[in-house]
C-alpha cells in the first residue's frame, strides 16, 4: 500500500467555500507541506493542475531540493504543449530529482477552461489527441526517433537526447471514467485512478478497467483520490467535517454546482451524481462523505470516522485491487501530521523501496555538435537510435 500526500496549489483553509480561516499559498507554506510529507513517510505526492493552479512543473522543481525521498505526481497536458517538450520537461525533472517523477495525464474536462487555453476540441478527439501524444512521449524518452503523422499531432524526427533516470520512463498515471479514456489508460499508462466513489462502484470500475486490460495483455495498478478526516473518535471527526462546511452557504453551493454541470468529463458527473449539490445526502457510504463536492470539483469524498474505522475503509478498497492511496485533508500541513500519526501505524504499508530502474544519470561528456551529435561514439551516451526513423 502506497500513501501519497497533496500540495494545495490553488488554496487551503480550515473551511472550504469561505475565506474565513483561508491560508496564502505561498512558496514557502508549500515547502512546508512537502517537507513534512517527505519526513513523514507519505511516498509522493499529487501537484493539481489547471488554471486555478499554481503550474505544477514550475512548484514540483522548487520542492525537489528540499525534499529526499518524496516522488512527485505532476500533470502532463495533452493539447495544451507539445509532447516532445514535455517530454524534455519530464527527463529533466527526473534526473534533476533523482529518479522521483510520476506522471499523471490530465486530458482536461472542462470545455470552458480548455477554450481559455485555446483548445477547442470535443471529448472524443481530446483522446484521440491524448493517445497520439502520449506515443510520441513514451517513444521519444525511450530512447528512439519517431516520425508520426496522425489526425492531430505530427513530428518528424523527435527525439530525447538525455534520457530520465527512470527506464524507459517515469510511471504514467491516468484517470478517466469514459470509454475512451479508458482506452487510453489500457494502451499507454501504468496507473489507473479513480476519484472516492462508494465501495460497490468502485469495484465495477476497477474489475471492467481488469478484464479489458487482460484481454489486451495489459496489467494495470489502481489508485484512488480521497480526503481524510479523522480524529480519535468517530465523534470528533464528524465535527470536524461539519466543521469544514460551516460557512459554505446554498450561493456558493449553487454557483459551483453550474461549474461543474457545464464540463464533460465522465468523472466529474459522477462525483456530482453521489450528492446532486444537496446537503441531506453526504453520507453516501459508511464513513464516506460527499461534503466536499458541494464546492470542490474533481475528488469530492471524505473518508471520515476515529482511525480504526478510516484504516478499515482504506482495507476494503486495497481488497478491490487499490494500491496507490493520494489523500489530503483541510488544512494540509496539519492533517498531514494527522494523518501519519493516527492512521500510519494502522496499514498495510511496506517500508521497502523498490529500486529503480534506472539509466546512467549523465548521458554522455562532452558539448552535443550541431545540436544533434554526441561527440565520439553513439554507444557512449543515449543515442540509441534506430538506422532508419520510427515510421508510423
Amino acid at each position: 500500500m502506497e500513501l501519497f500526500w497533496f500540495i494545495p496549489t490553488y488554496g487551503d483553509g480550515r473551511h472550504i467555500g469561505t475565506n474565513r480561516g483561508a491560508r496564502a499559498i505561498t512558496p514557502a507554506y508549500l515547502r512546508q507541506i512537502a517537507t513534512a510529507a517527505d519526513e513523514l513517510g507519505y511516498e509522493g505526492v499529487l501537484l493539481p493542475t489547471g488554471r486555478a493552479c499554481e503550474d505544477a512543473w514550475v512548484v514540483a522543481s522548487t520542492l525537489i531540493p528540499f525534499t529526499r525521498k518524496l516522488k512527485f505526481l505532476v500533470a502532463v497536458r495533452p493539447g495544451l504543449m507539445s509532447p516532445t517538450l514535455a517530454a524534455r520537461m519530464a527527463s529533466a525533472f527526473d534526473r534533476a530529482s533523482e529518479g522521483r517523477l510520476l506522471v499523471n495525464v490530465v486530458t482536461g474536462g472542462d470545455p470552458e477552461e480548455l477554450e481559455g487555453d485555446g483548445v477547442y476540441l470535443e471529448h472524443g478527439d481530446r483522446y484521440e489527441v491524448t493517445d497520439e501524444f502520449l506515443h510520441i512521449w513514451r517513444n521519444t524518452l525511450s530512447g528512439q526517433s519517431v516520425d508520426h503523422e496522425g489526425k492531430h499531432l505530427k513530428v518528424t524526427g523527435a527525439k530525447v537526447f538525455y534520457p530520465p533516470v527512470q527506464n524507459p520512463h517515469p510511471p504514467l498515471f491516468f484517470g478517466g471514467s469514459s470509454p475512451a479514456g479508458i482506452d487510453v489508460a489500457i494502451k499507454h499508462c501504468d496507473v489507473y485512478l479513480t476519484w472516492g466513489e462508494p465501495p460497490e462502484q468502485v469495484k465495477q470500475k476497477i474489475d471492467a478497467v481488469r478484464e479489458l486490460a487482460e484481454a489486451s495483455g495489459k496489467k494495470l495498478r489502481f489508485g484512488i483520490r480521497l480526503h481524510v478526516i479523522v480524529r480519535e473518535t468517530e465523534e470528533e471527526a464528524w465535527k470536524a467535517a461539519n466543521e469544514l462546511i460551516r460557512y459554505l452557504d446554498d450561493d456558493t453551493i449553487a454557483k459551483a454546482q453550474k461549474v461543474y454541470a457545464r464540463m464533460d468529463s465522465h468523472g466529474q458527473r459522477r462525483m456530482a451524481d453521489l450528492h446532486g449539490g444537496d446537503r441531506s445526502k453526504l453520507v453516501i457510504s459508511p464513513n464516506l462523505w460527499a461534503g466536499i463536492g458541494l464546492a470542490r470539483g474533481g475528488a469530492g469524498t471524505a473518508l471520515v470516522g476515529s482511525p480504526e474505522q478510516v484504516a478499515e475503509r482504506i482495507r476494503e478498497y486495497a481488497d478491490l485491487g487499490i494500491e496507490t492511496f493520494i489523500l489530503s485533508g483541510y488544512p494540509h500541513l496539519e492533517e498531514a501530521h494527522r494523518v501519519a500519526e493516527l492512521l500510519f501505524p494502522l496499514l498495510p504499508r511496506d517500508s521497502s523501496k523498490p529500486a529503480i530502474h534506472s539509466r546512467p544519470q549523465q548521458p554522455a561528456a562532452g558539448e552535443i555538435v550541431a545540436y544533434e551529435h554526441f561527440p565520439g561514439s553513439p554507444a557512449d551516451g543515449f543515442q540509441r537510435l534506430p538506422t532508419s526513423n520510427r515510421k508510423e
